[in-house]
């Protein structure tokens, strides 16, 4: 979930993360690969702040009765890639389609129709996810329509600032991220709060090793990301509406990621009371149709973090919340209600948040999300972060020090297509 700045302030510097290369050695900088979630496309998916806008159309419609109102998602087309690029990716399907079905002898041909923005929205405003989907059919014949995302386009900057400030925590203390790339380490991962399964489909993408729990108590955010946001439909388990998407479709198209991936429909304080995981890191994304990040999710004294704190590995483990106010208060205790007029509902208790996090995990930094209202809180265990620390030199440049040198680690393991070092670095401030 997020707001944005856009309408005052994504014009001047659209550009000025995404077309930074970082240092990987001396010398030497590492070519990013295509960004196709730059910022910079934000005017092809991004529509109108009061509905969709024109050009687009919905593909999904349906009312929750978990707090979040009308779910729609809105297609919007996407200029990248290229159609000149198109018949790369159907010689590629059509190789998995050979491997799969050996006897097809090369007679299905796939054709890919294009692709498309998917936007989920709350109650018609609110931009609660976006995502990059490929349409295509296979022919002759079976002419069922196949959709799926694209896990490497994380198209808005907050998730990329997750991501980016989350990853480079892990090895900051003592965490082997390598090796859970290439599979040699298991990596448990939980994602609460779903949307379009953008978070827990790249990680999933990204690390071999991974075992991705994932999270919603909305069965229609759940419906929504799988019918009509490309989302890996074996993965949800209890779903009772109907997939869109043809059988072999998760087989066909993510040879094996789907299988990493844990989709619960419950919610979150259950599901941590029950489950016996320890998590290397958590990713934690829930709001409400109104804006609301739970209460009970951030109750310094409450259940879910009493139990999220066993469930997090002791040395290691890290969580990371998504936070969006108008306003960076440094006081939450501000009596003059009408100064939050203003603002957004989270907005006034942003300070808490983070302090009741720390206060469970011992050491918590913030990160600013450019162009958008938005601040990635990340928290870890102190006494693996400070490792090393040298008396005199204070917490805050320690700490962004070791982040920012392991960021072009993360990089380079993960060939991220943005820099993860400039997300790190932006607004960058240790919770007191």
């Amino acid at each position: 979930m997020w707001r944005a700045a856009a309408s005052r302030c994504a014009g001047g510097a659209i550009r000025q993360l995404s077309a930074v290369a970082s240092p990987t050695a001396a010398g030497t900088q590492r070519k990013l690969p295509l960004d196709e979630g730059d910022w910079s496309y934000y005017k092809e998916w991004w529509g109108e702040d009061d509905g969709p806008g024109d050009g687009a159309h919905t593909v999904f419609r349906r009312h929750s009765e978990h707090g979040n109102g009308v779910v729609s998602v809105v297609a919007y087309p996407a200029s990248q890639p290229a159609s000149d690029k198109w018949p790369l990716m159907e010689r590629w399907l059509q190789e998995r389609n050979s491997r799969i079905y050996p006897e097809s002898t090369g007679a299905d041909q796939f054709k890919i129709l294009g692709y498309q923005w998917r936007v989920m929205r709350f109650n018609d405003h609110t931009r609660q996810s976006t995502a990059k989907v490929m349409a295509c059919y296979r022919s002759p014949g079976d002419r069922a329509l196949y959709s799926m995302q694209q896990p490497h386009c994380l198209a808005v900057p907050y998730v990329k600032s997750m991501v980016s400030a989350g990853l480079a925590a892990l090895p900051c203390c003592s965490y082997d991220l390598p090796q859970a790339v290439s599979g040699e380490n298991t990596m448990k991962i939980l994602c609460i709060g779903h949307g379009g399964g953008s978070i827990p489909l790249f990680l999933a993408s990204k690390f071999r090793g991974a075992a991705v729990h994932i999270v919603e108590i909305d069965p229609v955010v759940v419906s929504a990301s799988v019918e009509s946001m490309g989302f890996p439909a074996s993965s949800a388990k209890g779903l009772s509406a109907h997939s869109m998407q043809p059988a072999d479709g998760d087989e066909l198209f993510w040879g094996g990621i789907h299988d990493r991936l844990f989709l619960h429909i419950t919610d979150a304080e259950d599901f941590i009371v029950s489950d016996s995981n320890v998590y290397d890191i958590v990713f934690i994304d829930a709001y409400d149709g109104k804006d609301i990040f739970p209460h009970k999710l951030w109750d310094v004294d409450g259940a879910f973090l009493k139990n999220l704190e066993k469930k997090v590995h002791p040395v290691h483990g890290t969580v990371v919340v998504n936070l969006h106010s108008d306003s960076e208060l440094s006081s939450p205790d501000v009596e003059d209600e009408g100064h939050f007029d203003s603002i957004l509902p989270m907005g006034k208790y942003v300070s808490q948040v983070c302090r009741a996090y720390k206060q469970h995990f011992g050491l918590a930094f913030t990160a600013a999300s450019p162009w958008l209202c938005n601040i990635t809180l990340v928290v870890c265990r102190d006494n693996a972060m400070l490792s090393g620390a040298r008396p005199g030199r204070s917490g805050r440049d320690f700490v962004l020090g070791k982040l920012l040198s392991s960021s072009s680690m993360v990089e380079q393991a993960l060939d991220l297509p943005f820099p993860c070092l400039q997300y790190v670095k932006n607004g960058f401030t240790l919770v007191e």
